[in-house]
């Protein structure tokens, strides 16, 4: 009976007011989405600033914490302090450098030379190559190493100040560049190739020696004439066991330098270099500041040499193409310095004593 009523009410309702309602209801079915998405967007933005606000907060309580730092912080630091380190910042890539050296060979540790390259090039990171590796190996032959430690550095090394001021201390090799420790100064340990001794050098011993000891000298050069007391006592001592011999280095900056070697070369010609030597080097004060040959000349005649021949050698500088191979020898090794020395691989730049000469032949004799 009510439903009955209900049916006859909503009949009776006018046209109008029936359509109302139903655009009520769908504009209220309609809204109901939109809301729910809005909810989720302002809950998104919620979340994420929250994550936001968190993730600032952990950077900063790493920080301080001393347990982790964040990309966010690093940003803005140039220098910090973690655990117990200050770490700097740099604009530079990190350098890969390859040193090739021999544990066994005690003049050949790159610690120190290491050291100062990082003092110039703080990014660098250093791998030590044994030289009897197969990657040693390689390497000596790829880039002709001369002598050991050697720093063979990867391409990033062009993206540094070192590189754009002192390019010419590398050698560039495929992708690689080797450094010349020679003219940066770092002092060698080891050579692996030596001077060559031939027929026209002064020698003094047996050519067939166990141990060989080549001199690089300048008969103006002080300390050159200090050393060379050690030198001949060397030749007395161990001149049966010992093959010795004298290559020139003349220095540019000793005006009679060339003048003297060649006149050691003249007199070597008559057999008498090591007779000439010793009066070079003990009146060294008495013709270093002449000029021309005059002086040379008369002690050629004071020794017993031929003076015409010796005069004519002198004058047509006979032996310039020697003293030039002497030279470009010592260039070769990175002498730049007199004296210079070799026994067998060792090497040795300026002044040692006797004792320090008698300790390292015996050495290579005992070997």
């Amino acid at each position: 009976m009510d439903e009955k009523k209900e049916e006859k009410v909503a009949s009776d309702m006018p046209i109008e007011k029936k359509e109302e309602e139903k655009n009520s209801v769908a504009k209220e079915k309609n809204e109901q989405p939109s809301k729910k998405k809005l909810k989720n967007y302002v809950s998104i933005i919620i979340l994420l600033a929250g994550l936001l606000v968190g993730s600032i907060f952990v950077d900063v309580a790493q920080f301080f914490s001393h347990q982790g730092v964040s990309p966010r912080v690093l940003r803005d630091l140039d220098i910090f302090p973690f655990e117990g380190k200050t770490w700097v910042a740099f604009n530079e890539p990190v350098v890969n450098v390859q040193v090739v050296t021999d544990s066994k060979c005690e003049a050949c540790d790159p610690t120190e030379p290491l050291k100062w390259l990082k003092r110039v090039m703080p990014t660098l990171l250093a791998k030590k190559v044994e030289i009897d590796s197969t990657e040693g190996k390689s390497l000596v032959s790829q880039f002709k190493i001369k002598n050991i430690p050697s720093f063979i550095f990867d391409e990033s090394v062009t993206k540094t100040d070192v590189y754009s001021q002192a390019q010419a201390i590398f050698s560039k090799e495929g992708n690689n560049y080797l450094m010349d420790t020679n003219q940066v100064g770092i002092k060698p340990g080891k050579f692996l190739e030596t001077p060559t001794a031939s027929d026209d050098d002064a020698q003094v011993g047996p050519k067939d020696a166990k141990v060989k000891m080549i001199l690089f000298s300048d008969f103006q050069c002080p300390y050159c004439k200090t050393f060379y007391d050690t030198f001949k006592q060397a030749t007395k001592d161990y001149g049966d066991r010992v093959l010795f011999v004298f290559k020139h280095v003349p220095l540019d900056f000793h005006k009679q330098a060339m003048n003297a070697a060649m006149a050691g070369e003249c007199a070597q010609e008559q057999g008498k270099f090591w007779v000439m030597s010793d009066k070079l080097y003990a009146a060294q004060a008495d013709w270093s500041n002449t000029d021309g040959t005059a002086k040379f000349k008369t002690y050629a005649a004071q020794l017993g040499l031929n003076a015409a021949t010796f005069n004519k050698c002198m004058d047509d500088s006979k032996y310039k193409d020697k003293i030039a191979a002497d030279q470009a020898e010592a260039q070769n090794f990175g002498i730049s310095g007199t004296p210079s020395f070799f026994v067998d691989d060792q090497f040795f730049g300026g002044l040692v004593t006797y004792d320090q000469l008698k300790k390292t032949l015996d050495g290579e004799l005992a070997k």
